[in-house]
């Protein structure tokens, strides 16, 4: 016998929700949905009326449900902001071309300006070329540091006040699972922030924090939405899969424990004496980094000196940050501390310019 929907008790139940065990109608299971994620965004305070928002779109299930149901949000609820579409080519031939045109038909459909920045013309590599140099081990590093990066630089094109980004539940959770496997406690505290950036970059926040990823897949196939579903060729070896299947396997004997380790990061606290690292600005770009060279500009030298091992580790990334600033022209100052050309430290450091010159 059928089951009924335990929300209407009217329609037949073709869902059982992972994330609460609830039998479902199609229709009821959009509404709790969407609801759940304007609550998200409304307890959590992510827009303010009159902002310009970047959607991070990559034509994959996540960031294309974000752009639907944030334009069904702002509509219904008037939330009074302005949606664009930004994205980012990483240069990854069979996959971020083919994805990159479900971005485009995402635009066509839902109307909203789009953005289109490249690894390529920010730092005159793309992932095919640095893989060919690396090889398959260690690529995810370089490309997390440059996409993290490129999307600043996309928001600072088009001058938005916010970055919102299709981080789900399950991401969240992972993120728990490899930083506590790691003892990087910096990480762990910032890792869990429904808003970041606000303390020198383009803020971002992530209203599917609360949302599994087996809810976001189901809503995009009842929606029928267009998305792209195959994996980066080059992430089966990311250190994340490692804790993902791990998490999964928790997930088949317990559902709930995805969410439980969301909550559980949000309820971690660092104790007073341990030593956190003091965010300041990057010397050679003016990016933000708790280092005198951020991981980008370490990166990015490592490959066009040839050495793109150095920049890999703690070690290593040291080495070659002590190398650049010995082979780094000492400017001449006037005795106020300005440069020739009457720019000042502080200018510098504010002015948050992203690494484009290729060292």
């Amino acid at each position: 016998m059928p089951l009924q929907c335990q929300l209407c008790k009217q329609k037949t139940a073709i869902v059982k929700r992972p994330k609460t065990g609830d039998a479902v109608c199609k229709e009821c299971f959009f509404e709790s949905f969407e609801a759940e994620v304007h609550y998200t965004i409304t307890s959590n305070g992510l827009f303010r009326r009159g902002e310009t928002v970047a959607v991070a779109v990559s034509g994959g299930k996540d960031s294309t449900v974000l752009a639907h149901v944030l334009q069904r949000l702002n509509e219904r609820h008037d939330y009074g902001v302005k949606l664009v579409l930004l994205s980012v080519d990483e240069g990854i031939t069979g996959y971020r071309d083919d994805s990159l045109e479900s971005v485009k038909r995402n635009q066509q459909q839902y109307n909203l300006p789009l953005r289109i920045v490249s690894y390529k013309e920010l730092y005159g590599w793309t992932m095919d070329a640095i893989v060919r140099q690396i090889g398959l081990k260690n690529n995810c590093t370089f490309c997390g540091v440059f996409r993290r990066q490129a999307l600043d630089r996309g928001a600072m094109l088009l001058k938005v006040d916010r970055i919102v980004t299709g981080h789900n539940a399950d991401d969240m959770a992972e993120t728990v699972l490899m930083n506590l496997l790691r003892g990087d406690i910096a990480r762990l505290q910032r890792c869990m922030d429904i808003t970041t950036g606000a303390e020198g970059t383009t803020p971002r926040s992530k209203p599917f924090k609360y949302t599994y990823e087996k809810e976001i897949v189901m809503y995009a196939y009842f929606k029928k939405l267009d998305y792209f579903s195959t994996e980066c060729v080059y992430s089966p070896n990311a250190y994340r899969g490692h804790a993902r299947a791990f998490l999964k396997d928790l997930e088949a004997l317990r559902p709930s424990c995805i969410i439980d380790i969301v909550h559980s990061g949000d309820s971690m606290a660092v104790r007073g004496e341990v030593k956190m690292p003091v965010q300041g600005n990057c010397q050679r770009c003016g990016y933000i980094s708790s280092q005198t060279l951020c991981k980008a500009c370490v990166l990015l030298a490592g490959l066009n000196k040839g050495m793109p091992q150095l920049g890999i580790g703690r070690a290593g990334s040291a080495a070659l940050s002590t190398q650049l600033r010995r082979l780094e022209p000492q400017e001449a100052k006037s005795p106020d501390g300005c440069d020739k050309d009457g720019v000042c430290g502080d200018q510098k450091s504010n002015s948050r310019q992203l690494p484009t010159e290729h060292f």
